[in-house]
């Protein structure tokens, strides 16, 4: 029998006061919050970013392509299982998943502050927001919280923080404040992710690379989003992050999963043609057995990951729905996967909609 189906990546809806009542009072009267306009609908407004957030596509799941529109949409119109918890199961159960691992939407497009204290103001307040949503059901509800990466040692504290409110994993800004990723003094932070067994998160859309720019038509900037994503793996695997880390997880979030063969047999022959001209990291296996071993892939409608499953590894792939954004499966979810992995075994399929999951974030103690 077929295990219950796990959303590796789903999404809240920040309501209006998410920020307003819990921010650092220093940050009060910049918090992020909603206005109401009257062409253009709700929009989240975040002091120091040039333009608001539009809710249009925010909450859009379920809707016909034809009806996608990034302005227009009011918060009481928009899916209330994004804040309310309790809504929020009957969206469950509507789409026949059994939990979902939650993302922040607001909080998304925080990653790309430029002002790192306001950033930590904003990502406080919505732990403790997070925290709150996922405890009325912590076994469906299954919260991640977010850290600004000012230092290495604020960032720990930050993991304590977030192990402390019962978050499962920690989602990362794509740039931190001060040297990158790769550098070793980030090693006590890693070591902490570990030991406090909270997988590392990063989020398309999370990165100054990826905020849809992109040549020629608009539409050429959704195919732009998932190489943000993309960097930071490879910033982590040749940089030797892995090598110095070995049992360091991170995980590359709704950036889909059928590139990966061709991303790992292109870092290996890098690796064996170019590394001498090209410096990298000390490494000891090829580039791919990183890949392979430490990375975690989410993905939602990817026919071609289901198909690419042998080129990969099945243990690391991790299936969503991304309720309630644009491009979300719901309602329609047990249908895709009906289509896209009806060949696979009844093992694979457990691993990709449920073990792999449940393994990373410990939902199911023995």
């Amino acid at each position: 029998m077929a295990k219950p189906i796990i959303s590796a990546d789903s999404h809240i809806t920040e309501p209006p006061r998410t920020y307003l009542d819990r921010i650092d009072p220093r940050f009060r009267d910049r918090a992020p919050h909603v206005v109401r306009d009257p062409t253009r609908g709700d929009l989240f407004v975040i002091d120091g970013l040039d333009k608001p957030i539009p809710m249009g596509l925010v909450a859009a799941a379920g809707k016909a392509a034809e009806e996608l529109r990034m302005f227009g949409a009011r918060m009481e119109d928009m899916h209330a299982g994004g804040w309310d918890p309790r809504a929020r199961l009957a969206d469950q159960d509507v789409d026949g998943v059994s939990a979902e691992v939650l993302y922040p939407t607001v909080g998304m497009m925080l990653c790309n502050h430029a002002d790192f204290d306001y950033k930590k103001a904003c990502f406080d307040a919505y732990n403790e927001w997070i925290a709150e949503y996922s405890a009325a059901c912590p076994e469906r509800l299954i919260g991640v919280g977010q850290t600004a990466m000012r230092s290495v040692d604020e960032g720990i504290e930050d993991l304590r923080r977030i192990k402390a409110l019962g978050l499962r994993g920690v989602m990362m800004p794509g740039n931190p404040a001060v040297a990158d990723y790769d550098d070793p003094m980030y090693g006590p932070f890693y070591e902490a992710a570990i030991d406090l067994g909270l997988p590392l998160s990063f989020h398309i859309l999370t990165s100054q690379q990826d905020t849809f720019k992109a040549r020629g038509p608009k539409l050429n900037a959704f195919l732009s989003i998932i190489r943000g994503c993309q960097d930071i793996i490879g910033l982590f695997i040749l940089g030797g992050v892995f090598e110095r880390h070995p049992r360091l997880k991170l995980v590359c979030v709704e950036a889909d999963a059928g590139w990966v063969p061709h991303y790992m047999y292109r870092m290996d022959h890098a690796w064996e043609r170019h590394r001498y001209w090209l410096p990298a990291g000390t490494l000891s296996r090829a580039p791919s057995e990183y890949f392979r071993e430490h990375v975690y892939t989410t993905f939602q409608d990817d026919w071609v990951a289901f198909q690419v499953t042998g080129l990969c590894n099945v243990h690391r792939l991790m299936w969503a729905n991304d309720f309630p954004h644009s491009d979300s499966t719901w309602p329609h979810s047990q249908a895709v996967l009906a289509k896209q992995a009806g060949h696979l075994s009844e093992g694979e399929r457990d691993l990709i909609l449920h073990d792999n999951v449940a393994e990373l974030y410990g939902l199911e103690r023995p």
